[in-house]
């Protein structure tokens, strides 16, 4: 038996979610943790034998927690992905082997493939940045509204395997739809983070999660944040040798910082207009 059990968030995903399931087919306990999806993701998904579960979202790690606080999962350990994701064969061996290799441990973080394109985006998409996606759900929990921290208590491993990401799969127009949305929340964190105690320490912190954030708390800090983003993914991150999907997804991730910024201006600039009102 396969000591995995399968979390999959999902939000009108019924042009990925057969393939997702079907990469972790061998797991007998798949989890769909559904935003009321209008299209047929529940439908396809109970086809599959999973079984789902519905909330509606809120943010991130107010959605997550609630998840992997609620769910009752079969097995002690729980693989997330989101629809757009699969599991390729390495990671699956590797997840199947579990219930001797994770003795010890509370969580383990693997790498993702991102594509764009048809071409996996190996240098502009940061590659490869370690994330927490097996854990035993009493040992984790998720901060921040929309790119959570994960916080483990306890020892967290690497495995070798890959996760295989599709970020553009419902189109460009998505992308930005979706990430219009996000970054109405990193405008509220950002907002917070700017006036956080930055520890220069964190920058070298061999845990994945507070390196991450302390990157964070401290890109937050820099003025000409979009224009440091794309000089970062196509020049020093050398995101040019990866073609024009590189080119574009650069410019696209600069576009997503300058919408967080002119966010957290708008919200400083109604801030100081109300405190300046007299009634």
């Amino acid at each position: 038996m396969v000591p995995v059990s399968i979390l999959i968030l999902t939000k009108n995903e019924e042009i990925n979610i057969e393939r997702c399931i079907q990469s972790v087919a061998w797991s007998d306990d798949i989890v769909v943790f559904d935003s009321f999806s209008d299209d047929r993701t529940v439908e396809i998904a109970e086809r599959l034998g999973a079984r789902v579960i519905q909330r509606k979202f809120d943010n991130w790690s107010a959605h997550q927690n609630w998840g992997v606080e609620n769910i009752k999962f079969k097995h002690s350990w729980v693989y997330y992905t989101d629809a757009d994701e699969i599991c390729d064969e390495q990671l699956q061996e590797e997840l199947v082997r579990l219930g001797v290799a994770g003795e010890g441990f509370s969580a383990f973080q693997v790498r993702r493939k991102d594509y764009f394109m048809g071409r996996w985006l190996k240098r502009s998409q940061l590659y490869p940045t370690w994330i927490t996606r097996v854990f035993r759900p009493e040992k984790i929990r998720y901060e921040r509204l929309v790119n959570p921290v994960v916080i483990v208590e306890g020892k967290t491993g690497l495995l070798q395997g890959h996760i295989i990401h599709y970020p553009f799969s419902h189109g460009v127009g998505h992308w930005f739809e979706r990430h219009n949305k996000y970054s109405d929340m990193e405008a509220q964190d950002l907002i917070k983070e700017v006036v956080a105690e930055f520890h220069f320490s964190e920058l070298f912190s061999r845990d994945a999660a507070v390196k991450r954030r302390a990157m964070k708390t401290l890109a937050y800090k820099m003025p000409g944040r979009p224009l440091l983003m794309f000089g970062y993914l196509y020049f020093v991150r050398l995101g040019l040798l990866d073609g024009l999907p590189g080119l574009r997804y650069s410019l696209m991730r600069s576009m997503y910082e300058y919408m967080i910024d002119l966010k957290v201006s708008e919200h400083r600039f109604k801030q100081k207009t109300a405190e300046g009102s007299t009634f």
